[in-house]
């Protein structure tokens, strides 16, 4: 890694893949997993599914490496030691941790299995901070979809939803209310029947036997014991049974739930015991008090002749047993809750009603008076479960993770590609750049703002690729806008304006005002004409004095960039001296009362335009000869590019979601505004110093825009000159606005002249040759 990272990353960092190895990998087909969810021993369907997915992709497609972090509960046992990270449930620092790992682990994908009830916090809320602490592709398994949930667990599902780039569902039901109630992009939600062992068929006689029931007729419930399963309802239809079949034996398998023994012990259990004496059939009743291994509970399914499910909550969309008990041949009595009303069409199952004792005495009797009907409906339901047979499972999730996981990073062009205009071109017009973009279409409905008008003034300073004409009329427009936004009686710029042309405010934000400081003093410090200085001259004092007595880091750091470029190339201004002393103070100031060991910065959040704090230190250190200023600069200027360095080695800006949480930093959405800002921050850096590590990191942040970024998706376009508006956990976002625009074109060019200097310079076989590629060659405007 090229800048130091904050100890606590830095071992893992050093044990991570670096990109070519991770392009490598993926190109064989190979993938690295996190698997997030309870593990074995736990005592919860959650775990034992997480579980067998952990054994089935190790059996079936070993090609993808799968790491598990388990999720455990304090008071109960630990995960085996196959796991290879733990999370305790209810501590929030685990989760953190867990989180980072995972990002600096090189993995491909992480899977969490969600379930609202083994998560801490409020409805399992969470696995929120941990879920947006993530930067490679989530997929997530809802096990429980909520058709009325609360506005928690609405608010929870809802937010994993708009993070994960695949969502797994074991029912089409749970699917539709995926998509209907949440929202969720259909492409991206796959249903996967729960998986189920593939064993040989007509086999219970003999499993009978080493149980010593031999030959008598056998019903059977699994799970974990608690109120809620309906199982008063088959022994109250015991009765009716037994009358007809007095050898029937119903075997009531599973130890009762941790949770109820911790706070009932064994009373519910006892009541149950207690109930079948008072009808008479405890003797047709046994029960297995035990939480068994799957081997073992496969053994038990395999000795019953008839599955009984009878849950009275119908909302119930994944019964794990229910598939088992199906693949396995046997003949199922349920209610109908979505799972059993999705599985058990074709002849596998009888549903009846949720309480009805007389229903489920008379599906029962069905069977076990007529052997042919039942023998019948054994051979559906087995035919029925070899599609959720785990090899079928298997080559189904495999798929769910190819579909996650980003694509292989392309190639970027050389360094001194520059972009064509379609984009400026299509987002201007008489009055200026307007901000926003519905896809490629400009959005009149917002407008136009100063910040996009000073930025595009700017890029027309930059662009020489534009035929000089071009540049000039609309610089002009540009430059229109800009004094225009002039608001006299205020002593600022106006930044805001309908499409109307009315102004929607009478000052702009600071950062707004700082901007336009920063442009004007970069006209002035232009090879433009003589008349444009003249008209740039006046306005730069007032922006200038708009913003001398800011107190915000960020504007006054726009501010400082064009104070120190007049300055720089010799335009004599008082006040702009002064500015750059007074903000060079402030920075210096901020930096020395807020860093610490792991935060080299100066405020004690993240934002965006991150290293334009220390580039603009740097330049005032540099113009007013502060050895000490450029020292701390390049310093935090390091410290913020490791931050945005991910350990396989590409370009991660701070995201957008993160923005004023203390001492944090999250992944998404990411901005294009940010690898700009790096890329010049860089080149001010390899200005001072002329050292290779600068122009390295402009390089991964120049590769951002062309699928160097976590999601591994295109974001510019040379032809065109458009910018996707940033990466979000599910990709791209898709809109084309002014912002994403011009960082982008301004990033192609300030690419290209650290490529010149840098071939000037030692360092400058680090980026290679820098003959120019005409990635825009048709006349403007395109």
């Amino acid at each position: 890694m090229i800048f130091d990272l904050p100890p606590d990353s830095a071992r893992a960092t050093a044990a991570s893949a670096d990109i070519v190895t991770l392009s490598s990998r993926r190109a064989q087909g190979q993938l690295k997993l996190a698997l997030v969810g309870g593990f074995a021993p736990r005592k919860c369907g959650i775990a034992t599914f997480t579980t067998d997915i952990f054994e089935q992709l190790q059996a079936h497609r070993p090609r993808i490496a799968t790491a598990v972090w388990a999720v455990e509960d304090p008071a109960g046992p630990r995960a085996d030691q196959r796991v290879h990270g733990r999370i305790a449930s209810n501590d929030p620092a685990a989760w953190r941790v867990a989180a980072r790992e995972i990002n600096e682990g090189g993995f491909d994908a992480i899977w969490l299995q969600h379930e609202y009830g083994i998560f801490g916090g409020d409805c399992g809320e969470m696995v929120l901070d941990f879920a947006e602490r993530l930067a490679v592709p989530l997929v997530v398994t809802c096990h429980t979809v909520l058709g009325e949930p609360s506005d928690k667990q609405r608010a929870i599902l809802d937010r994993l939803v708009s993070l994960a780039s695949q969502i797994m569902v074991m029912s089409a039901h749970a699917r539709a209310l995926l998509i209907e109630c949440y929202g969720a992009d259909p492409a991206r939600v796959r249903f996967i029947a729960h998986g189920a062992p593939d064993r040989p068929f007509g086999r219970q006689e003999g499993f009978k036997a080493c149980l010593g029931i031999a030959g008598r007729p056998v019903l059977m419930t699994f799970g974990l014991l608690g109120p809620g399963k309906g199982i008063e309802a088959t022994i109250a239809a015991l009765p009716a049974i037994v009358s007809r079949h007095p050898d029937v034996l119903y075997r009531i398998v599973g130890a009762t739930h941790p949770n109820l023994v911790a706070a009932h012990g064994e009373t519910y259990r006892e009541r149950l015991g207690a109930l079948a004496t008072e009808l008479g059939v405890a003797d047709n009743v046994v029960f297995d008090n035990r939480f068994l291994e799957t081997a073992d509970l496969l053994d038990q399914l395999e000795a019953c002749d008839v599955y009984v499910t009878p849950y009275p909550n119908l909302q119930q969309s994944t019964s794990g047993t229910l598939s088992y008990a199906v693949a396995l041949g046997k003949a199922v009595v349920s209610t109908p809750y979505v799972h059993a009303r999705e599985l058990l069409g074709e002849g596998a199952g009888v549903l009846v009603a949720p309480g009805s004792v007389d229903a489920l005495a008379e599906a029962v009797l069905g069977l076990l008076d007529d052997p042919a009907a039942l023998a019948a409906m054994q051979r559906a339901a087995y035919e029925r479960g070899r599609i959720t047979t785990w090899p079928h499972f298997a080559a189904a999730a495999a798929t769910l993770v190819e579909k996650a996981v980003a694509r292989p990073v392309l190639a970027a062009p050389p360094p001194t590609a520059t972009p064509g205009m379609t984009a400026i071109m299509a987002l201007s017009d008489g009055t200026g750049m307007l901000q926003h973009g519905i896809g490629i279409i400009p959005d009149r409905r917002h407008g136009y703002c100063l910040d996009d008008n000073v930025r595009a003034l700017l890029l027309m300073l930059r662009a020489d690729a534009i035929p000089e004409a071009e540049r000039e009329r609309l610089a002009s427009t540009y430059a229109s806008f800009v004094q225009h936004a002039w608001n006299e009686d205020a002593g600022a710029f106006r930044n805001f304006m309908a499409f109307d042309r009315s102004w929607c405010e009478d000052a702009g934000s600071a950062d707004s005002n700082g901007r336009t400081a920063w442009v004007l003093g970069e006209v002035l410090a232009s090879d433009l004409s003589p008349a444009w200085k003249t008209w740039a001259a006046p306005w730069f004092s007032r922006a200038i004095a708009a913003v001398a007595d800011i107190e915000h880091p960020r504007a006054m750091a726009f501010a400082m960039l064009g104070a120190a470029a007049a300055l720089r190339n010799g335009v004599e201004h008082d006040e702009a001296r002064a500015l750059l002393e007074r903000g060079g103070t402030m920075l210096h100031t901020l930096l020395d009362a807020v860093r610490r060991p792991d935060w080299a910065w100066f405020e004690a959040v993240l934002a965006y335009d991150n290293p334009r704090l220390p580039q603009a230190l740097l330049e005032a250190g540099v113009v007013l000869d502060r050895a000490d200023w450029r020292d701390e600069a390049l310093d935090s200027l390091a410290w913020i590019a490791g931050q945005q360095c991910a350990p396989s080695g590409h370009f991660r800006p701070i995201g957008s979601e993160g923005f004023g949480r203390e001492y944090t930093a999250l992944p998404f959405d990411q901005q294009p505004l940010e690898a700009w800002a790096a890329i010049e921050a860089a080149a001010s850096a390899f200005a001072v110093t002329r050292e290779a590590r600068w122009l390295e990191h402009a390089e991964i942040a120049h590769r951002w825009y062309f699928g160097g970024n976590d999601r591994g998706v295109v974001l510019g376009d040379l032809a065109s000159g458009r910018c996707r508006d940033g990466v979000t956990p599910q990709g791209a976002n898709e809109n084309c606005g002014a912002e994403s625009v011009l960082a982008f074109q301004l990033a192609c060019y300030a690419m290209a002249g650290l490529a010149r200097a840098a071939d000037r310079s030692e360092a400058g076989n680090r980026l290679g040759p820098t003959t120019r590629v005409a990635a825009d060659p048709a006349p403007y405007p395109r």
